[in-house]
């Protein structure tokens, strides 16, 4: 397989990180945006295209509440375009046979609402709640993508996903964000009371996941993912800070929870997401294998590892604004 990785490096995107891949040669990289039909047609036609895999999103929810008229441009306009020029190449131009063929569209867990304690868990059949400009935007696109399917016959999948986590993060998300200022000595923001409810997915599983439904999911489904496991957000940020204790103690003695800050809490801010994933493991055979123990570690050795890298994404200044715009920290001490 050859990976064309189409990237339009916004604030989050960085050359960074596709350094030490495992295998270059099977990879290109390709400075573009999914809002341009043009472009992406003759992509399309100069490589062969026969498979996308649709991660291109705005997907901060925090942002999408400053500014939703983005993610209403890259997620819907953007999933629509990326489709058309799928249509276009492989079925009005009649170049692959379907079975050829497949638009794998990642999705996430939040464009089903939200969930009180005790509620089940979401699975595949649950109905579509957004309550966020970026929860809504990416149930638009997942909207599209099934429409293409029904429509012009177009092979699809799509993966609903839980919260990230792992190596090269952008630090505007809760784990990178909380390992980076610890080791800064810098306050850590909690939202609210902290007891926001999510389930957290590494990486590396998710992508174990994606591959698994790209070579054996059948074309037309929908599969939830996530790593099994409902910590509240201050759980999250507690256990990051004793790993911290351990790994790179503070240079004063103190333990890394003195940082913690509560700060206003965003709003129309989810209370608790869970996802049921045994769909994906009853009919493909999968299942996670980070714990979130054993990833959260991975985690913050990872960062502690690469300090170039976080150097790197430092520097730019859009993020530092941001951060200040975002998070008022001046509230009161855990």
């Amino acid at each position: 397989v050859h990976v064309f990785n189409l990237d339009a490096l916004t604030y989050a995107g960085s050359l960074e990180n596709l350094k030490e891949l495992p295998s270059p040669e099977r990879h290109t990289f390709i400075n573009g945006s999914i809002l341009d039909q043009e472009f992406l047609n003759g992509l399309f036609q100069k490589h062969q295209i026969d498979t996308v895999v649709h991660f291109a999103a705005e997907s901060h929810v925090d942002r999408s509440i400053l500014g939703p008229g983005q993610f209403v441009q890259t997620n819907i306009v953007g999933t629509f375009t990326l489709l058309e020029a799928a249509r276009k190449f492989w079925i009005q131009e009649n170049n692959f046979q379907p079975s050829q063929t497949r638009f794998h569209h990642i999705s996430t867990d939040e464009v089903f609402g939200s969930l009180a304690p005790g509620e089940p868990a979401w699975t595949e059949e649950t109905s579509y709640a957004p309550n966020s400009p970026y929860a809504a935007s990416k149930a638009a696109s997942d909207h599209l993508v099934r429409s293409y399917g029904h429509t012009y016959g177009l092979p699809y999948t799509i993966t609903n996903c839980s919260n990230n986590y792992g190596p090269y993060q952008f630090p505007e998300k809760l784990i990178p964000l909380i390992i980076l200022n610890a080791i800064e000595e810098k306050p850590l923001p909690v939202y609210g009371d902290g007891q926001q409810v999510r389930d957290w997915l590494h990486v590396d599983d998710h992508c174990s996941a994606i591959h698994l439904v790209l070579t054996k999911g059948a074309a037309g489904t929908t599969f939830n993912i996530g790593g099994e496991n409902q910590p509240a957000n201050m759980t999250i940020v507690e256990t990051i800070c004793d790993i911290l204790d351990e790994q790179k103690p503070r240079a004063n003695g103190a333990a890394h929870r003195e940082l913690i800050q509560f700060v206003k809490d965003r709003p129309g801010h989810d209370r608790r997401y869970a996802m049921d994933a045994g769909k994906i493991r009853r009919e493909l055979g999968w299942h996670p294998r980070h714990n979130l123990t054993d990833g959260l570690l991975n985690t913050v050795d990872w960062y502690l590892a690469h300090p170039e890298w976080v150097l790197a994404i430092r520097k730019q200044l859009e993020y530092q604004a941001w951060l200040a715009k975002n998070y008022d920290t001046r509230e009161k001490t855990a």
